[in-house]
């Protein structure tokens, strides 16, 4: 056991991204307790960071999904450093180059596997998103978006209409459905 009392450990990582044991969205945090330090540790482990070049590195990691703000970053490498898990080198200008010391060697091996996962897991968001998230369809599902909300809005909508509108919509949906 490492200064500081627990572990990496933590829950797994709950339902399929993005939603709950119901299938309804949801929003969840994107590190449990302590997947972060580990993912931080991880990441220095592999070479010595700055604290921005951490945010970049798992931005980069999920395609741009994510990006911790520096109030999260630069705490939890505190931490890491109080640890004595990491610990800061002296760089140019003003930035703290942080590196892994033996005991954060250690501590990242006894956890390499929940390492690895958490790295999967934002690789995994990254390629998901770039599947997913071109600007065309984005700007297509808005277009559609803002003439649905314009002619829902209409007060003189004929109950016929209303049922051309959704039988439209299911058409596509059924259409994009059966693409290969």
């Amino acid at each position: 056991m490492h200064r500081g009392g627990r572990g990496f450990g933590g829950g797994g990582f709950g339902g399929r991204h993005g939603y709950n044991d119901d299938g309804g969205a949801r929003r969840r945090r994107m590190f449990d307790s302590g997947e972060l330090r580990l993912v931080l540790l991880k990441l220095i482990a592999d070479e010595p960071r700055h604290g921005y070049d951490l945010i970049r590195q798992i931005e980069e990691l999920t395609g741009g999904a994510y990006a911790p703000s520096p109030g999260v970053i630069y705490p939890t490498l505190t931490l890491l450093d109080d640890m004595g898990l990491i610990e800061a080198q002296q760089s140019e200008g003003a930035k703290k180059l942080f590196a892994i010391t033996d005991a954060g060697r250690a501590e990242i091996e006894t956890n390499a596997a929940l390492a690895e996962r958490l790295i999967a897991r934002l690789t995994e968001i990254g390629e998901e998103r770039q599947r997913t998230d071109s600007a065309s369809v984005r700007r297509a599902m808005g277009n559609l978006k803002a003439v649905l909300m314009n002619r829902l809005g209409d007060r003189d909508l004929e109950e016929a209409t209303l049922h051309e509108i959704v039988a439209l919509i299911d058409e596509a949906a059924q259409k994009i459905e059966r693409l290969s």
